[in-house]
């Protein structure tokens, strides 16, 4: 006699997969509970931190590696990385320091002082044209994206330093006569009290989130990063693709780059050294995967939050700067780690259903043998 019941352990819902999990809601929301935290404990131990003025100063230290890091974002979502982002900072920095100080034309015997805006325009074209070489090697040539970027990393540097033989551009702020004054503006003016530099971030992440999940390209993105091969085979423009995140992620190292000289007013050929590293840390702490394909813009700034909040709170509390990049070493290590616990829970939760995984194959056969019945009967 043959039990007709249902199976009562098949028709029960599996709590692991469909029910509640408090450690998978930690651990895909890890990025913004380490910054709860951060928040917390820095406003016990100092009664300065916990403030809107504070908070507002360290978001305009934040917006630079924040808008560092949407850029990266779009590289590493490709399967590539670019360390060159921070040399392009420090070099749109001087080339920018440079316009300003006045372009002299010694055959004409005059001196050319041109306007802000069209020295951030010139200063963005520098960065593309960064990328573009970027993206060319890595694209075309098929050079491995970390010599490529790694090599330009050099190449922009020691264009830098050649450029001001190794001194500062001082005193960027120009002059009411010659009309090139409100260079500034970016680094110290505030719109409904709020930095511009923390509204440029904004602003570049709302056109990065737009461009990710609402136009064809964000999907060819995700597509590309994901299985190159396969995305290629769909018809996805792989090579362009890569060309223009390389230059994506160029451009805003220049509007980085343009932040930092206005807020110091001033420019160095060394100014940037190690930010790529930052901006690779704030990209993988907001949840995204080296190996391309997956993460967001809203993890990625508030990643970039945990480093720059974690930082500056060190600070207030007086905590030695070799300390600080102990912190923040263990923090990046931390959060690789995490990454590959969430993504290998992901790749085995199919398994965990009950249900053995059938092939193609077999299933082609089940499909194919009723039929072959239907025609031999």
């Amino acid at each position: 006699m043959t039990d007709a019941s249902p199976d009562r352990s098949r028709s029960r819902p599996r709590a692991s997969g469909d029910g509640f999990s408090l450690a998978k809601l930690l651990l895909e929301g890890r990025a913004f509970f380490a910054l709860i935290a951060i928040i917390i404990v820095f406003s016990m131990l100092s009664p300065y931190y916990f403030s809107v003025a504070n908070f507002l100063t360290m978001a305009s230290h934040v917006a630079i590696f924040g808008i560092l890091a949407v850029g990266m974002l779009l590289v590493i979502l490709n399967g590539g990385i670019d360390l060159s982002v921070g040399s392009t900072l420090g070099f749109s920095g001087v080339v920018a320091g440079f316009f300003m100080q006045g372009v002299q034309l010694t055959s004409l015997g005059v001196i050319l002082y041109p306007p802000v805006w069209v020295v951030a325009v010139l200063v963005c074209v520098l960065g593309a044209l960064v990328g573009l070489v970027n993206g060319v090697l890595i694209a075309w040539l098929k050079v491995p994206a970390f010599v490529a970027t790694l090599g330009m990393l050099y190449v922009v540097r020691g264009a830098a330093l050649l450029m001001t033989n190794g001194l500062t551009y001082n005193d960027l702020g120009g002059k009411p006569e010659l009309g090139n004054t409100g260079f500034e503006w970016l680094g110290f003016n505030r719109l409904l009290d709020i930095p511009v530099g923390v509204l440029v971030m904004a602003v570049i992440a709302i056109i990065g989130s737009i461009i990710l999940n609402r136009t064809a390209f964000g999907r060819w993105l995700y597509a590309s990063g994901g299985n190159e091969r396969a995305a290629e085979l769909s018809g996805v423009p792989v090579k362009r693709v890569q060309v223009s995140v390389y230059m994506l992620s160029g451009i805003c190292a220049s509007v980085a780059g343009l932040i930092l000289s206005s807020e110091l007013t001033s420019a160095g050929p060394t100014a940037g050294t190690s930010y790529e590293l930052t901006a690779i840390a704030a990209v993988v702490i907001g949840g995204a995967a080296l190996t391309g394909g997956r993460g967001n813009i809203r993890g990625t700034l508030v990643g970039a939050f945990v480093i720059g909040f974690l930082s500056d709170g060190l600070v207030i509390i007086g905590v030695s700067a070799y300390w600080q990049t102990v912190f923040t070493g263990a923090v990046i290590v931390l959060a690789v780690l995490l990454n590959a616990i969430q993504y290998r829970r992901r790749v085995k939760l199919p398994s965990s259903t009950g249900s053995p995984p059938t092939s193609p194959q077999k299933d082609k056969a089940q499909t194919a043998d009723p039929a072959l019945e239907k025609t031999a009967g």
